[in-house]
């Protein structure tokens, strides 16, 4: 692959939503408070490790349960942690436009480079709902990473949808989380220009040959050098290099698209020396054969030399 195409799919300032960005998990004590400290010592952990930047207040930073004084703290803490506000892209997501408009504003105002905007999911909004709710957002004027997450929110944004959505100039990128590895050929023919991001784990390599120039990723939470060596073997199209790594790697990355993704990369992240921990309710421990399941592939991986 030539040296321009690779360059592309790493991060820089310019295109700060590029290359390894962790959906980063949220330590949290026994009384389940927010350790700020120990998220702070995990993002600077990740940064040093091989990983471009982090996304604070995503699913796996159980957004939902945080107060707004914790979610907004989070952020701050990140981009301080970071070095570099840039390096940062919160996610936004709200039951309505005007907060988050707000919590996109917030970011701007913390110095992130970027956000991450899921579409509207307190009802299965239409197509005329969509434009709206991206183009409310975009009024901050931070770039807007859009996510597209069907299997959950019920709201599809699909390719035709998208090349819409950027046409407005209301998005730069999206995070495709569908499962689809075809969508990627579709929305490089209707929006060229739109930046494809990897949105689960488990279809990285595929997503990657198809033109994928970065990640928002979970596993590198736990093991992080092992995952940006496959990330960046996978984008240059070293596929000899590449496959054994997927293959070693891919009974954990699967978990990150299953019900139980945070728990589960919490456990591995425990296992691995990690500040994993507790997660808030609604979600539980992982137990019996979840959990061995989850632990059994993290040791193997630890086994086989990853980390």
């Amino acid at each position: 692959m030539s040296e321009s195409v690779t360059a592309s799919s790493h991060w820089s300032p310019t295109r700060p939503w590029r290359g390894i960005m962790v959906a980063t998990t949220l330590p949290l004590r026994a009384d389940l408070s927010v350790d700020h400290d120990a998220y702070a010592e995990h993002v600077r952990w990740l940064i040093d490790n091989g990983c471009d930047g982090v996304v604070p207040n995503g699913s796996l930073g159980e957004y939902q349960t945080l107060t707004p004084e914790e979610r907004a703290r989070v952020v701050r803490t990140a981009v301080e942690a970071a070095g570099d506000g840039a390096r940062v892209m919160p996610g936004v997501a709200a039951y309505g436009s005007a907060e988050s408009r707000r919590w996109a504003e917030q970011a701007a105002e913390a110095g992130a480079g970027s956000v991450l905007l899921l579409p509207p999911n307190a009802f299965r909004a239409d197509e005329a709902a969509v434009l709206a709710h991206y183009a409310e957002v975009a009024k901050t004027g931070l770039p807007i990473v859009a996510y597209n997450n069907p299997i959950d929110t019920k709201v599809d944004l699909t390719p035709a949808l998208l090349a819409r959505l950027h046409a407005a100039g209301d998005i730069v990128a999206v995070k495709e989380f569908s499962g689809d590895v075809r969508r990627a050929y579709e929305i490089a023919e209707l929006a060229p220009e739109l930046d494809l991001l990897i949105g689960a784990d488990d279809v990285l390599l595929e997503l990657a040959l198809a033109g994928a120039v970065g990640w928002i990723a979970g596993y590198p939470n736990a093991l992080p050098a092992s995952c940006a060596e496959l990330y960046r073997s996978a984008v240059a199209g070293d596929v000899a290099t590449a496959l054994p790594l997927y293959k070693s790697l891919h009974p954990l990355l699967r978990w990150d698209s299953k019900t139980e993704f945070v728990q589960a990369i919490k456990l591995s992240m425990d296992i691995a020396g990690r500040p994993g921990g507790p997660t808030r309710q609604p979600r539980l421990p992982l137990t019996g054969d979840t959990a061995a399941a989850v632990r059994a592939a993290t040791e193997k991986a630890l086994a086989d030399g990853h980390h």
